[in-house]
């Protein structure tokens, strides 16, 4: 079947193949009997293409989409280090997509790129398609490296320091780090090579210096790879920014992102940041019963607001990271 009978709404490069489209061997098949025959091609296009959507195949429950994923011979990871609410399913592993309002859409953004570890591989399960939006965007972060502005790669290159202040107007700590233990989560910083401070309220603020480029360890290709103009404040909107810097004062915002050496980034760079993500988005209809599998670093993905009823699922494996660079 060809990328053309996906429907995909498509405004980046000509020879973007995402998603690349797999179907069942044999109608009806699961995606674990039909495993041995689809495993290659898999491996193949995630490292060419980045991703592919499997459809056509019977998916019955939760558990059998944790089954499919957890297959591919890696456990599969706990959502730590929160930055967006989620909650865990029954199956072991598997995450709902982000709880976000419907009317919110969700730019693009490679899972845990505002972090130093993050999962290689990244599973969606669409148990229920939305009548009306509710994508998940995809785009191909070697492309986004590619088209961006040269003067903001070079910028950007010696890293980016996120800034947290977990607390009422953004995910708790207690949430973020799956525990109500002050001690947990300082050995969680101390590992992670990140930076706390306990304020006198009783919440929590964490500094991190990551990266914002990465290599991808298999191909070596140069990606784009962070969340920085999703943790910037020029992602909020307008009066809610301003109302929070009224409230809290700019140093005490729920989340900020500078550069390595503490310098404000401007409203303006973020700007043509998300000029060309756009430029490089690509979108397909989900249908009930569709499996997403991205390969995390080449491959990010996004959330369209939606009407009705929907539920995407999550799964996250094979960790990767860089603790030991900055």
């Amino acid at each position: 079947m060809s990328a053309a009978s996906l429907h995909l709404s498509c405004s980046a490069t000509p020879r973007s193949a995402l998603p690349v489209l797999i179907t069942p061997p044999v109608p009806g098949q699961t995606l674990l009997q039909a495993m041995a025959d689809i495993r290659p091609r898999i491996d193949e296009e995630l490292r060419l293409a980045g991703g592919v959507l499997l459809r056509g195949f019977s998916v019955p429950t939760i558990e059998s989409f944790q089954a499919f994923a957890a297959s591919f011979g890696h456990p599969l990871l706990k959502y730590e280090f929160a930055s967006t609410p989620r909650s865990a399913m029954s199956a072991s592993g598997v995450y709902t997509s982000t709880e976000y309002p419907a009317h919110q859409h969700i730019p693009l953004h490679n899972e845990q790129a505002y972090t130093r570890e993050w999962p290689m591989k990244i599973w969606f399960h669409c148990v229920k398609a939305s009548p009306i939006g509710g994508e998940t965007p995809i785009a191909d972060s070697r492309a986004i490296y590619r088209r961006m502005p040269a003067d903001i790669l070079a910028r950007f290159e010696p890293g980016l320091r996120y800034v947290r202040n977990h607390g009422e107007f953004d995910v708790p700590w207690q949430k973020v780090f799956n525990t109500d233990s002050r001690a947990e989560v300082e050995d969680f910083c101390r590992r992670a090579s990140i930076q706390w401070q306990w304020k006198d309220d009783g919440e929590l603020r964490t500094s991190q210096l990551c990266q914002a480029i990465e290599t991808h360890p298999v191909t070596g290709e140069r990606v784009w790879f962070n969340q920085a103009h999703l943790f910037h404040v020029s992602n909020l909107q307008a009066e809610v920014r301003e109302s929070l810097e009224d409230i809290l004062g700019v140093d005490n915002v729920p989340r900020n992102v500078f550069l390595a050496d503490g310098s404000v980034i401007p409203d303006e760079e973020f700007a043509r940041v998300r000029a060309v993500l756009d430029a490089e988005t690509v979108i397909f209809q989900w249908q009930a019963g569709d499996v997403l599998m991205l390969d995390n670093m080449l491959a990010a993905h996004a959330r369209t607001p939606f009407e009705g009823p929907r539920q995407v699922v999550v799964a996250m494996a094979e960790p990767h990271g860089n603790l030991g660079r900055f």
